[in-house]
């Protein structure tokens, strides 16, 4: 697997990794990953795709979020990514989708797949939880800065979610140094979490703007997903003028991760296939 660089609209570098051979597909990870949280889905695809992987701008080695973050932001990593790459085909991973769908209102992107975009949707989730991760984090209160996420984001088996606030934080606080290689560690990504509640923020009850886009998009979604994601993917379906959906059964918001993170990368990496 190659590394490399490419560096943004405002000078930041932003970092990747490279595997495969053929056409270049773009992946661009979600909220409390990094570049390798989707290597297993880039395996799969590796034999007849070369897979990006970037890590976002803050996290592992990209540079800093920077004072002017923003949407915008993103947006110019991604040019930055489509030209420096020569990618044709992006795939977008929870915001990561957010962040694609937006950047295909200006970029030159032939077919684009999203995973579970968490739109919000006529107050379809409450995004409290940001300002509650951002005092967390403020007071160096990681592992309450991760369960405020959980709950917000309603992320993780609703068993562990049912548990008193204090037991979720002590077993937060046991599992976040913990890593797989390269991906990064919860303790590394929690400063990240906010950053991509504010993309929620900024693009929430906004679909009407993404009409403008054209190109084939393949929506992805599991079946055992929370209540919110399930309307965000149906009201970008209603938008998009050239759509299809696959609902995956059986499966959460987590099956695009590795196979060792509770992933079930393959059956996401089959519907790419047929779709590019």
């Amino acid at each position: 697997m190659d590394s490399s660089t490419v560096v943004s609209a405002d000078g930041t570098e932003i970092g990747y990794r490279r595997m495969g051979s053929g056409p270049v597909v773009l992946v661009l990870h979600g909220a409390m990953q990094s570049a390798l949280s989707q290597r297993d889905l880039a395996r799969a695809l590796a034999d007849r795709f070369t897979v990006v992987l970037p890590d976002r701008r803050g996290r592992g080695s990209s540079g800093p979020f920077g004072p002017d973050w923003s949407l915008d932001r993103e947006v110019e990593d991604v040019a930055a990514l489509l030209a420096g790459t020569g990618a044709r085909y992006a795939v977008g991973i929870s915001s990561g989708a957010i962040i694609l769908l937006t950047a295909a209102l200006t970029e030159p992107v032939e077919k684009l797949v999203l995973f579970e975009p968490p739109f919000v949707v006529e107050g379809s989730a409450s995004l409290d939880w940001v300002a509650e991760a951002e005092a967390a984090l403020a007071r160096d209160d990681v592992p309450a800065a991760l369960v405020s996420g959980m709950h917000g984001a309603k992320m993780g088996p609703a068993l562990i979610r049912a548990l008193p606030r204090k037991l979720m934080e002590r077993g937060a606080a046991a599992m976040m140094d913990k890593t797989d290689g390269d991906v990064l560690s919860m303790r590394e990504l929690a400063p990240t979490l906010p950053y991509d509640g504010r993309l929620v923020e900024q693009t929430a009850d906004s679909l009407e703007r993404y009409r403008a886009v054209t190109v084939p998009t393949l929506l992805i979604g599991g079946s055992k997903s929370p209540k919110y994601l399930r309307t965000a993917l149906s009201s970008v379906e209603r938008v998009l003028p050239d759509v299809r959906r696959v609902e995956l059964k059986g499966v959460d918001h987590g099956v695009t991760e590795n196979t060792d993170r509770r992933g079930a990368p393959d059956r996401v990496a089959a519907e790419i296939l047929k779709f590019l």
